[in-house]
C-alpha cells in the first residue's frame, strides 16, 4: 500500500510538471507570434514617437525586429537586467515601476504606443533602469541592442529621433517630480496625474477635451499621487459631480482640462 502511494505521488507531481511545462510553452507562443501588420499601415503612429520616422528609414527598422505579442499582466523586463534589448511598442499598454521587488514598488508611468522602452539603458550598454509589465495585450517590436546601435549609425534622422524620445523621457520624469513636490493638495495631484495620462497615452477630441483608457486601480493611482485609495475614490467622485471628467466602459473623458489645470 505504501509503495502504491509513492506511486500515486510521483504520478501527481509528473502530472503537476507537466501543466508548468504546458503553461510555459504557451506563454513563450504567445509572445513570438507574428503579426504581419507593417509599420507604414500602423494606424497608431504619432508624430514625435520613434515610429514615425520616414518611410525609407522605417523600412530598415523593420528588418532588424520581429514582432511579438505580450498577454496581459506578464512581465517584459525587469529592472536591474542587462539592457541586451529595447522594445517598441506597437499597441497595447505598459506599467514601468521601479523599486525592489521585495519593497514597495512606484508607478513611473503608463506606457503607450509608439513608446520605445529601454533607450537610455540600451544606448549607455547600462541595465533597465525600471520594470515593465503589461496591463493588456501589447504586440511590440524588439530590437537587439547590436542590431540597433548599427541602424542609428546609418540615419542620421534616427539619431535624432533617438535623442527627441530622451528628452521625452527626461520631460515625464520632471512631470512625475512635480507631481508630487509642487502639487500641495490631493485633488492638485490627482488633476496632474489625469492631465498627463490624457497627454501619454489619451487621444485629443473636438472642443478641447480628451479621453483615455483607465488602466490603473485607485490604488495604484492613490501611490502616485501620495494619498489613500479612498481618498482617490472620493477625489474622482467629485470631479464626476463637478462635470470635470465622466468615466464610462473604462475611459475617462476630460471635459474641462481648463479646470483641472487650474487646481495646479
Amino acid at each position: 500500500m505504501r509503495l502504491m502511494g509513492l506511486m500515486d505521488d510521483r504520478r501527481g507531481k509528473t502530472m503537476a510538471n507537466s501543466q508548468v511545462v504546458a503553461e510555459i510553452q504557451t506563454r513563450q507562443r504567445h509572445m513570438t507570434r507574428q503579426v504581419p501588420a507593417g509599420c507604414a499601415a500602423c494606424s497608431n503612429r504619432r508624430p514625435g514617437w520613434f515610429c514615425s520616422l520616414g518611410s525609407a528609414v522605417l523600412a530598415d527598422l523593420e528588418l532588424a525586429t520581429s514582432t511579438i505579442s505580450l498577454p496581459s499582466q506578464a512581465s517584459l523586463f525587469t529592472q536591474g537586467e542587462d539592457a541586451r534589448c529595447l522594445y517598441l511598442i506597437c499597441s497595447g499598454y505598459l506599467k514601468l515601476t521601479t523599486g525592489r521587488m521585495d519593497d514597495r514598488q512606484m508607478i513611473v508611468r503608463v506606457a503607450g504606443p509608439g513608446s520605445m522602452l529601454g533607450l537610455y539603458a540600451v544606448l549607455s550598454h547600462g541595465l533597465y533602469e525600471v520594470s515593465a509589465e503589461s496591463l493588456t495585450t501589447a504586440q511590440l517590436r524588439p530590437v537587439e541592442r547590436d542590431r540597433f546601435l548599427s541602424f542609428l549609425r546609418s540615419h542620421k534622422e534616427a539619431q535624432m529621433r533617438a535623442v527627441q524620445c530622451i528628452c521625452q523621457e527626461y520631460r515625464f520624469a520632471l512631470q512625475d517630480a512635480c507631481r508630487i513636490a509642487l502639487s500641495e493638495t490631493v485633488a492638485a495631484r490627482l488633476g496632474r496625474l489625469l492631465l498627463e495620462l490624457a497627454h501619454q497615452i489619451g487621444e485629443h477630441l473636438n472642443g478641447g477635451e480628451f479621453r483615455f483608457p483607465l488602466l490603473l486601480t485607485h490604488e495604484e493611482m492613490a501611490s502616485m499621487t501620495c494619498t489613500t485609495r479612498e481618498t482617490v475614490t472620493r477625489t474622482l467622485g467629485q470631479f464626476r459631480k463637478e462635470g470635470w471628467i465622466s468615466i464610462e466602459d473604462s475611459l475617462v473623458t476630460i471635459h474641462h482640462p481648463d479646470r483641472l489645470q487650474a487646481l495646479l
